[in-house]
């Protein structure tokens, strides 16, 4: 590729026309962008066996001419080339649910050309979490892969303070997340966890560690899902996520 290029991951894919396609790319220079694919429907194409989701892709792609202010940032940019910038193989089965909820998340939770780099890594280094088989590494990893992300958008508060008074989590109590008022002390019955697991959560976090924030998250696993599952739905003001529901009417249909 001559053009410049950038590290990019597929997250969905629209039809355009009979022939082309419009897809919302995650790249880790400008964060999202939506791109045409001209003639990527074709047989012939190229592109066909490169726009896949789940493989990590090297796109090149333009501006139009003197884009309006109000319309740059939600421009469709032509895509110039793209090529596979190698990656684990294809997900499959439960994975391939799982990363389309993770895809999911990204599309209703970040802006348009808004860069994130650290989360684009978090992303790319969960893929192959997902595709290990193993269910509790999985969950593990999708509990950090959320926390990268709350983090990143601004709607993690410090995990090593009471949100309201600022003040260290005490010894002994049980503290939970809650969407309207950060971390608190948990009533009962309410899911929560000791300040030492907040604190290896929010440790991990600073040293942008995914593996480590993945090691903290194993044995809090129970309580975090319950928490950062409500704090994703309130800010998707959605209570089920389409992923996740198929998920659940699969799992039905498997009992």
């Amino acid at each position: 590729m001559s053009a410049a290029t950038h590290s990019a991951y597929l997250l969905h894919r629209y039809d355009w026309s009979e022939s082309s396609l419009i897809l919302d790319l995650f790249t880790r220079e400008q964060g999202r962008v939506a791109v045409a694919a001209k003639g990527a429907k074709r047989p012939y194409s190229q592109l066909r066996a490169v726009l896949l989701p789940f493989q990590r892709l090297q796109v090149a792609y333009g501006t139009r001419r003197a884009p309006g202010p109000e319309s740059e940032a939600a421009e469709v940019q032509p895509l110039r080339a793209a090529e596979r910038a190698g990656g684990p193989a294809m997900l499959g089965g439960a994975a391939l649910l799982t990363g389309f909820y993770m895809n999911e998340l990204l599309m209703k939770l970040l802006a348009r050309q808004d860069p994130h780099p650290a989360l684009f890594d978090a992303y790319a280094q969960t893929l192959p979490a997902l595709a290990a088989g193993d269910d509790t590494g999985v969950e593990a990893a999708l509990r950090a892969f959320e926390l990268v992300l709350l983090r990143e958008i601004g709607l993690l508060p410090d995990l090593v303070l009471v949100t309201p008074t600022q003040q260290p989590l005490a010894a002994g109590v049980l503290h939970t997340l809650k969407p309207d008022a950060g971390l608190v002390p948990a009533a009962p019955g309410e899911p929560g966890l000791a300040a030492i697991a907040w604190a290896a959560l929010q440790a991990a976090l600073d040293a942008d560690d995914l593996a480590a924030l993945q090691r903290a998250s194993l044995p809090a696993l129970a309580g975090l899902k319950p928490m950062l599952r409500n704090l994703l739905h309130y800010h998707l003001a959605t209570p089920v996520l389409r992923t996740r529901q198929l998920m659940v009417e699969l799992q039905n249909l498997e009992r």
